[in-house]
């Protein structure tokens, strides 16, 4: 068996942590590939070396003295260096980075400097072979990533290596320019690598056991799911529910390859398991509830719209037209409204509005802000009746009001909208009536 291991930033803030990291690597002969991130925060007020590369090539950028800031950075990773017994020197590497921010070289090169330095920090702890990731991921001309072409890449290159370090979050262009990932991307980098060795399993090392049925901020001490399949990951991690980039899936995904979410700090605990499907059934009736505030919808009102071919074809041309994407259409007879982030809309509407009245020619069109979309998901909903009942009973008890309710045809997922200022009371209502009263 193979498997890739992740170590997210907060795994790999300090030589305490690298060590951690090793004793999960060396617990397992199995964890032969290994993506590290940035040294993320060592305490609640530490800087994210990522953050500190950003504010220090800012500087360089604007022909400022950056020095100082660099040198803080490099003090960083000899903390860790130091922390951990290795006579290892990054003074050529630090050379190197001035040289490039010198010549303005791109805030894409200065972020990746995290994961390289950090990567080969690792190389040399564990004793396992370093590969930069420009040599080996590969984005097209356009700054897309170009899976297969990396694909091909990164499986020569690792075919018949035992162990090897490569970093996450960065690849570059055919030239050699790097180009980054989002930020959190590193995830990424291990589910490519993950595809190109045909791992068995990868791994995640974060700093949360898995993932959490709701969001621990508004939820206390939620329960864990112990697993989840993609599309409700997928489902999850776009209305906000974090721990794991959701474009991550698509390389495991195709591969059939499951992704186990695991705490650095807790290595006992199991974590949580994405899978492309499962039988088993989740402990209860949904798997998790996620949301985002700061949508608006524009409500449009026509005679006969349903009979009208094309109709809505001309109303969402008015939004393309303006460059906003929408998150749910649900409709009437005779209407549709379209919910669309308010920060995106709010200083086109009037343009938008016009444009629809142009093309589309409704009755009448009203708009409503500030509210909340909640996402809830479930693999087990298909199967249950009663679901959006029980969910509307739980909202209707906390005096929530629903402003829209949208499930579609998988019946994985049910979205709810209701105004910025319920969404809080309206994920504990519904996490409080399918997993407090089953507990």
């Amino acid at each position: 068996m193979k498997k890739v291991v992740k170590f997210g930033g907060s795994s790999l803030a300090s030589a305490e942590q690298f060590r951690k990291a090793a004793d999960i690597i060396h617990a397992d002969k199995e964890r032969r590939y290994v993506v590290p991130s940035a040294p993320g925060k060592r305490f609640p007020a530490d800087t994210k070396v990522t953050d500190m590369l950003y504010s220090c090539y800012h500087l360089a950028e604007e022909g400022q003295d950056y020095a100082g800031e660099l040198k803080e950075i490099e003090a960083r990773y000899q903390e860790i260096i130091d922390g951990l017994g290795l006579s290892l020197s990054l003074k050529e590497e630090f050379e190197t980075i001035h040289k490039q921010f010198q010549e303005k070289a791109g805030e894409n090169y200065a972020a990746s400097r995290g994961e390289y330095l950090n990567s080969i920090i690792m190389a040399a702890f564990l004793g396992y072979e370093f590969i930069d990731a420009a040599q080996v991921i590969r984005f097209d001309e356009n700054g897309d990533f170009d899976p297969e072409v990396t694909n091909q890449i990164l499986g020569e290159r690792l075919k018949g290596m035992e162990h090897a370090v490569i970093p996450g979050f960065y690849g570059a262009f055919a030239d050699g320019r790097v180009k980054t990932f989002s930020r959190g991307g590193s995830d990424i980098t291990g589910s490519i690598v993950a595809r190109a060795v045909r791992a068995d399993v990868y791994e995640n090392w974060t700093d949360v056991s898995g993932f959490l049925v709701a969001d621990p901020r508004i939820i206390e001490n939620p329960e864990a799911i112990e697993t989840i399949t993609y599309k409700e990951l997928r489902e999850l991690s776009y209305m906000g529910a974090g721990v794991f980039h959701e474009d991550a899936i698509f390389p495991v995904r195709r591969e059939g390859i499951p992704i186990n979410i695991r705490n650095t700090n807790k290595p006992e605990n199991a974590g949580t398991w994405i899978v492309e499907s499962t039988c088993q059934k989740s402990r209860y009736v949904i798997t998790g509830i996620a949301g985002k505030k700061g949508f608006c919808s524009v409500n449009i009102e026509k005679a006969m719209m349903n009979s009208e071919i094309g109709f809505g074809r001309k109303v969402l041309q008015a939004f393309e037209d303006y460059g906003i994407s929408f998150e749910h259409v649900p409709s009437g007879i005779d209407t549709m409204t379209i919910f669309v982030h308010q920060d995106e809309f709010i200083d086109k509407e009037q343009k938008v509005v016009s444009a629809i009245h142009r093309l589309a020619d409704p009755d009448s069109i009203d708009i409503e802000a500030d509210l909340a979309l909640v996402a809830v998901v479930g693999r087990g909903m298909k199967s249950t009746r009663g679901t959006a009942g029980r969910i509307f009973s739980a909202l209707a008890h906390a005096n929530v009001n629903v402003k829209m309710i949208d499930q579609g045809s998988s019946e994985l997922n049910i979205i709810i909208g209701v105004a910025n200022d319920d969404f809080e009371t309206a994920i504990k209502a519904v996490y409080d009536i399918f997993v407090v009263s089953q507990l």
